[in-house]
């Protein structure tokens, strides 16, 4: 496809609205993913510490 001019390509031939936002959601998602990925590794993280505390606090209490 040719465009003549920037306001001719960033029209997008009718279709500016759902290109642009289907740019913008998949830019969005990029961006969201691997800060919520990093958000869950944490949590893990945290939770399997917790878990090993009161594993060791458990047999020292059986002692």
């Amino acid at each position: 496809m040719m465009w003549n001019s920037p306001a001719e390509f960033f029209a997008m031939g009718g279709y500016a609205l759902y290109v642009w936002s289907s740019f913008g959601v998949c830019a969005l998602i990029m961006v969201l993913e691997p800060w919520a990925i990093q958000r869950r590794r944490k949590a893990i993280v945290q939770r399997l510490k917790r878990e090993m505390r009161a594993e060791k606090f458990d047999k020292e209490g059986m002692k």
